[in-house]
């Protein structure tokens, strides 16, 4: 086996040496021979550069061996991947795509000789497990994790239908080989020799599983019934089950199940759900991390974003500022900061500042520029007509821009693109008809006033906005064809802030006039689903659970084509399952 010296104590997630751990890493010889164990022990070392913001040196280190070495070829290619997600250019997403194959292709040859998933459905019905060498077992899940990765770059690499059924029959081929890892993995747990290259094969269909089981337990039930038809299943238990238990071990894959855990505490659980975060659990997560990479951007990137969730906007911001200058190489995670930061000065009505880091995401980041040029636009609306003057926009200008940028991936649009377009209509004719509040209705798609939410000072402020906003619309003499729409839209975010501040029995009443109002609104057919959404959970925090399941049934059962259906397909789904009524879940 090659001699690769440093990193060893690093891959058993422990030793005493880590605040001289950095120059353990510097002029890392190339190893003359490439085992399993000596591969996992170079990857653990390149996992350590990366989390300590040295990705070019990471890829250095793995380039040499990654066609030849299944962990080296799987942590090249998910470097690339990972970077062709956040700058979302062409050119990377195609780097990230043929990187990927070749990964696949180093896989394959590692993996049992017969076809993809019968190699191992065979072997687990003959109960001959044993004949499965470790590189056999090992080349599985890497070919499993390549494949996930490039169903995912294969998404959003065009429009094409028959990439989109590519995509889906990689992932499901992806599936059913952690499903048999997972099958092999409880055969062989009463086995006494037990080494580091097993458990670091268990890591990996913890990851696999307990991601595949969470993220499909999201899916509303028609989805996953459907699904479940081809093979899917979701189970969120399991999900969370696996993944906690590939996090607190000491594999490669442990900080993946952690990340993945976090994503799923810090933004599917606010977006996709009901916007109750497990935050005890995402700081326990995170905690050890930040005691061994205390400058690692991507770490002080969860840290901070858990201070937000928290309603301690303000230590955010120090703690987003700190990752910005944490490293220059990846600027990509800078733009994920400035996009939390917008929100965190909105959530402070500081307008000046929250327009500046959508400026600069308008004019540096590629993922949605109709989201952030509709965000620029929407935050400008609230400055006074001298801030605005001294900012040189034309928001007239930026909101007729907005149609022009939108995007499609896997042959869609996106959901909150289509919305910011049909919102910044109304400025498309020669005599545009002004959007009311338009960076609070968006904060609200992005479930935001649960988070501001936790912060009493800072919701009575938001609603003293709303309620000036609301006696100026009703002291209009000439009401436009918007009225309705715009005095329901109110009402609701208006009944959000009183819910928050727990006057439940006024936050009530501003839902229940936008659902009494369901026959005069003209265009925002979304605003009644949605507020019958809000007062179901309304209902459910005063413990009136059948009222809740009521009213959260008619909203999912009685309105289709509207905007944003689907996220709040998403929510509903979550909100029945807290209250136990959703049949969707199956182990």
């Amino acid at each position: 086996m090659a001699s690769v010296g440093n990193g060893t104590e690093e891959s058993g997630g422990g030793g005493g040496e880590e605040e001289n751990f950095e120059d353990a890493y510097e002029n890392i010889p190339v190893a003359s021979k490439m085992d399993l164990k000596c591969a996992l022990e170079e990857c653990s070392m390149a996992l350590n550069l990366f989390l300590n913001n040295k990705f070019s040196e990471a890829l250095e280190l793995l380039r040499p061996w990654s066609k030849d070495s299944m962990y080296h070829a799987l942590g090249y290619s998910t470097i690339l991947v990972m970077q062709a997600a956040m700058t979302f250019e062409q050119q990377d997403i195609q780097v990230g795509i043929s990187t990927m194959k070749e990964a696949l292709q180093t896989c394959q040859r590692f993996r049992k000789r017969s076809t993809v998933v019968e190699s191992l459905s065979n072997l687990v019905s003959k109960q001959t497990v044993d004949q499965l060498s470790e590189e056999e077992m090992h080349a599985e899940i890497c070919y499993a994790e390549c494949l996930l990765q490039k169903a995912a770059l294969t998404f959003v690499q065009d429009e094409n239908m028959i990439n989109f059924i590519k995509g889906g029959l990689k992932i499901r081929t992806s599936y059913q080989i952690y499903k048999e890892c997972h099958q092999v993995l409880q055969m062989t747990q009463g086995n006494k020799s037990k080494n580091e290259t097993y458990y670091q094969f268990e890591g990996g269909v913890n990851l696999g599983i307990g991601a595949f089981n969470l993220m499909l337990s999201l899916l509303p039930g028609r989805i996953l019934r459907l699904l479940e038809f081809i093979g899917f299943s979701g189970n969120r238990e399991l999900g969370l089950c696996q993944l906690r238990e590939g996090a607190s071990g000491s594999s490669l894959r442990a900080i993946l199940c952690t990340f993945t855990l976090l994503v799923y505490h810090t933004y599917v659980s606010l977006i996709l759900g009901t916007g109750e975060a497990n935050l005890q659990e995402a700081d326990s997560l995170l905690e050890p991390y930040l005691q061994k990479f205390p400058n690692g951007s991507i770490i002080l990137f969860y840290a901070a974003r858990i201070d937000i969730l928290k309603g301690n906007f303000e230590k955010a911001q120090l703690r987003f500022q700190d990752c910005i200058a944490a490293q220059q190489e990846w600027k990509q995670i800078h733009h994920l900061c400035y996009w939390e930061l917008m929100w965190c000065y909105t959530f402070q009505q500081d307008w000046l500042q929250a327009y500046r880091y959508a400026d600069l995401l308008s004019k540096e980041s590629r993922w949605s520029k109709a989201i952030y040029v509709f965000q620029k636009a929407a935050i400008l609306c609230m400055l006074s007509e001298d801030d605005l003057k001294r900012t040189g926009e034309d928001v007239v200008s930026l909101f007729r821009q907005v149609d022009g940028l939108k995007q499609r991936i896997a042959g869609k649009s996106i959901p909150t693109e289509k919305f910011a377009v049909r919102k910044a209509r109304r400025y498309a004719c020669p005599q545009p008809v002004k959007l009311i509040l338009p960076v609070l209705e968006m904060m609200y798609v992005w479930n935001g006033f649960a988070i501001v939410g936790k912060r009493a000072d800072l919701t009575e402020n938001l609603l003293v906005t709303i309620e000036k906003e609301e006696t100026a619309l009703q002291n209009e003499t000439n009401h436009n064809e918007y009225y309705v729409d715009d005095a329901c839209m109110l009402q609701l975010l208006k009944g959000l802030c009183l819910k928050h501040l727990g006057r439940l029995m006024q936050a009530e009443l501003c839902f229940s006039k936008v659902i009494q109002s369901e026959k005069q609104i003209k265009y925002d057919s979304y605003l009644v689903p949605f507020t019958l959404y809000e007062l179901g959970l309304l209902y459910k925090q005063q413990d009136e659970r059948e009222k809740a399941i009521r009213y959260i049934e008619t909203a999912k059962n009685n309105y289709k084509e509207y905007s944003m259906e689907s996220r709040l397909h998403f929510r509903i789904h979550a909100a029945l399952d807290s209250l136990k009524v959703s049949p969707a879940s199956t182990p």
